[in-house]
């Protein structure tokens, strides 16, 4: 198939490219680069520089013809969306808006988006499933549910058929070493972690410990980012294969402390890793697990690098292939 990926530069994205092409697909990427990198991107793939805010830029990639796309072009700083939220409506809302509008003009009616947990909220129940309630608890959260909705409008009226990725806690890199290029301005766990391990930072910090877990820090659902790669291309091939829609959660279904991830990360690298003991943050659930029940299911997907050691080792490795630790 020929599949456009849009946000195929990002972290995510260029993982994605490559289990597509690893599987046969034709990828072409679209980016603008204002996070995704040009050191993620393959020779062999086609490569537009684009911004989905500009309906042209996104409306002559799609007239090249394509089967199937896959959206990762969503800001998603949880805290940021609620700092600035009308950053997050523009890009998140009326780029996705675009997107949809485009593709079902030039006939692409197999869309792969890239949804996230943050759509859940508080967790009423655990292990969270695809059926949990949906009550975001901040402004990206509500973004992707929105998004989700109009993906379910788009199929009733435009005969678009997507599927909806829920990911938990994405992390590490490829464990063959590429892609490889680090994310910009971090901040979730493992990057901040690795800073700190590389003298990038001076330390950090671990927003509670007094919450009712083992150890008293937040438990967390860490999910590969190979694993997640290769459910866009199992849910890719679902809905060419059923020519119906789907909508899963993605997660190990294992969960761990940042304490946890903490010491098995001073382990690793044989750095100190200094960290303070600060305040909860506002709406930070003790834990955070899903069941991926459904996925398995459907899709027949089993994660296979999730485990916490590839996870820190993958990630470890990424920082210093780039070079970062300080000596």
């Amino acid at each position: 198939m020929k599949v456009l990926v849009i946000g195929g530069a990002g972290y995510i994205g260029s993982h994605v490219v490559k289990e597509l092409m690893q599987k046969g697909h034709t990828v072409t990427v679209f980016d603008n680069l204002s996070s995704g990198l040009r050191e993620n991107l393959f020779p062999e793939n086609e490569f537009i520089y684009g911004n989905i805010l500009i309906q042209d830029d996104i409306d002559s990639a799609f007239a090249r013809g394509f089967d199937a796309f896959v959206h990762l072009a969503a800001f998603k700083a949880a805290g940021e969306s609620m700092l600035k939220p009308e950053k997050y409506s523009v890009n998140n809302i009326t780029g996705t808006l675009n997107i949809m509008n485009s593709a079902v003009k030039h006939n692409c009616l197999k869309m792969v988006f890239s949804s996230s947990a943050a759509v859940f909220g508080e967790p009423q129940y655990l292990p969270i499933d695809e059926k949990h309630p949906k009550n975001p608890e901040n402004y990206y959260g509500f973004t992707k549910l929105k998004i989700e909705e109009f993906m379910g409008w788009y199929e009733k009226i435009r005969g678009l058929k997507f599927a909806a990725l829920r990911y938990f806690n994405a992390a590490g890199y490829d464990v063959d070493g590429f892609p490889c290029g680090l994310e910009q301005n971090p901040a979730n766990l493992l990057p901040v972690i690795m800073e700190t391990a590389c003298g990038m930072r001076e330390k950090m910090k671990v927003f509670g410990n007094d919450y009712d877990t083992r150890d008293g820090t937040c438990i967390r659902d860490y999910v590969h980012v190979t694993d997640l790669a290769v459910a866009h291309v199992l849910a890719l091939e679902y809905i060419t294969k059923n020519n119906e829609s789907i909508t899963v959660n993605l997660g190990s279904e294992k969960g761990v402390t940042v304490k946890e991830m903490l010491d098995t990360a001073r382990k690793l690298t044989g750095k100190e890793i200094p960290a303070d003991f600060v305040e909860r943050r506002a709406g930070d659930p003790a834990t955070l697990v899903a069941t991926s029940a459904y996925a398995r299911e459907k899709l027949g997907w089993v994660p296979k690098h999730s485990d916490v050691e590839t996870l820190l080792k993958s990630t470890w490795d990424a920082y210093l292939k780039n070079g970062k630790l300080k000596k």
